[in-house]
């Protein structure tokens, strides 16, 4: 996915590759409060929601990249992340190593 720039290139591309991007980091900041309170019902509800988008019809207009990849890579680098809201945590295999 191309970066959205605003002085070049078609302005209808630009727009498409800036709401995927927003979702994008929509979808991260979700699944980041989703790993710091597995509880938090708000959170998951928005997760669910972008998932839902990542799968639309709507979101395959707007763009080529594949939406399940997108979810699944997403998930693995909020899962492998060791900060949560600023603060560092240690991965499990840090833990195992530190032991």
């Amino acid at each position: 996915m191309a970066a959205v720039n605003r002085n070049d290139g078609d302005p209808y591309e630009n727009l498409a590759n800036a709401i995927v991007l927003q979702a994008v980091t929509d979808y991260r900041t979700a699944l980041k409060k989703i790993k710091a309170n597995p509880r938090n019902k708000d959170a998951i509800n928005e997760a669910l929601d972008l998932e839902k988008f990542f799968r639309s019809g709507w979101y395959h207009t707007l763009t080529s990249v594949d939406g399940e990849f997108l979810i699944r890579k997403l998930q693995e680098e909020i899962r492998q992340s060791s900060t949560i809201r600023g603060r560092n945590y240690k991965t499990k295999s840090e833990v195992d190593h530190d032991e």
